[in-house]
């Protein structure tokens, strides 16, 4: 029999926090018949795509969404939904730029026609005026409307119909068995970092604003100006790491900063931590908060993050507003313990294994219809 083939709609399949969750979903459900397929925007080779070929997923690469290559892409995106008639199901995780995806897909008879809101922010800079136009142009081209939280689904969707039963709130969903505490991972991560006995303080993202780098280094160097017993561990990559480099060295504490590029052993490196710090300015539900909170980490975090984040108790969130001084405080008054809380995740819906089974059954639950009527749109 053959599996029931979803496209899912990326940007790139890089190691991000919406694309590890992917991962995790797609892992679990082609065991159970579905197959994930990637519509992506990038021509560059993602983490992702060895294991996605290697898994039986086809790629299919779309041009960058700029505003001057609108007209092209739109033409691109109905010749691929012509040539592409076999999927029933587009998934799309472009955010306010799904909508060009999803009037495709719509143009096309796709009946299930997902569109997924994984922020709850836009960020300020020029291609803010069309991510506004993306956002308005989004319309009634979506089928069924998913976000990661509440706050995710209002941003994108509003909040007369985030309020309506209309938007499921799928969760980030990620392997809890893979972050349990593990003593051996710890000691031997630790021990290839350096860390000895220090109070190791950890952050994994992209190198982007969005992330607040810079604010996280100054409220480092308050905490290892009080105990220069600390360490800083960076994980990610992108257009800002050279210059928060230049920023630790100008505060004077690039020895105990550590820069750690792209990593795979994910689970490893919060095993070695004793705490997460993430200041974000703006997110969905970010997935990495998820796998701190697996691996039983505490973790400050800025309130600009939705409180549905904390799914285990472990979660304080301080304002942006407060000093480097402030929230350094809260990191040196915290224990550092790590706790098992793979019940409190598989309770609150944040297992991948529980949520692969919901996801695929509610695939085949949109498509069944159609299929029986012989096509048509919701």
């Amino acid at each position: 029999m053959e599996p029931l083939r979803i496209l899912q709609v990326v940007t790139v399949m890089n190691r991000g926090g919406l694309e590890t969750m992917l991962m995790n979903y797609y892992r679990q459900m082609r065991e159970k018949g579905i197959q994930f397929d990637f519509l992506v925007h990038r021509t560059e080779e993602g983490h992702y795509d060895a294991e996605i070929a290697s898994l039986g997923g086809r790629i299919f690469r779309m041009p960058q969404i700029r505003p001057g290559n609108y007209r092209r892409y739109f033409k691109q995106l109905d010749a691929f939904f012509a040539e592409h008639r076999d999927y029933k199901v587009v998934h799309s995780h472009m955010n306010e730029n799904s909508g060009f995806v999803l009037r495709a897909a719509r143009r096309a008879g796709v009946p299930c026609r997902i569109i997924h809101s994984h922020l709850s922010d836009l960020g300020l800079d020029y291609k803010y005026p069309f991510r506004l136009y993306a956002r308005m142009s989004i319309k009634d081209h979506p089928s069924d409307y998913f976000a990661c939280s509440a706050r995710a689904g209002e941003w994108l969707f509003g909040k007369e119909k985030a309020s309506s039963a209309k938007v499921t709130v799928l969760h980030n969903a990620v392997n809890a068995s893979e972050f349990r505490y593990d003593e051996a991972a710890r000691v031997a991560v630790r021990e290839e970092l350096g860390a000895g006995d220090r109070i190791v303080i950890g952050h994994i993202g992209r190198f982007n604003e969005q992330k607040n780098h810079r604010f996280l280094l100054q409220i480092f160097e308050a905490i290892h100006r009080r105990n220069a017993n600390t360490m800083l561990i960076l994980a990610g990559d992108g257009h800002l790491r050279p210059a928060m480099e230049k920023e630790a060295e100008k505060r004077g504490i690039s020895a105990a900063v550590k820069f750690l590029g792209v990593r795979e052993d994910i689970a490893g490196l919060l095993q070695a931590m004793d705490l997460f710090l993430f200041p974000s300015l703006f997110e969905g539900l970010p997935v990495v908060l998820v796998e701190a909170q697996a691996a039983g980490l505490r973790c400050i975090v800025s309130d600009r993050i939705t409180k549905e984040s904390d799914i285990t108790g472990r979660v304080s969130f301080l304002s942006l507003d407060q000093s480097p001084e402030v929230w350094s405080d809260a990191v040196l008054a915290s224990t550092y313990e790590h706790a098992d809380t793979r019940s409190q995740l598989k309770a609150s819906g944040y297992d991948a294994e529980t949520m692969a089974d919901w996801l695929g059954a509610y695939y085949r639950s949109r498509i069944e219809p159609a299929e029986a009527s012989g096509g048509g749109m919701r």
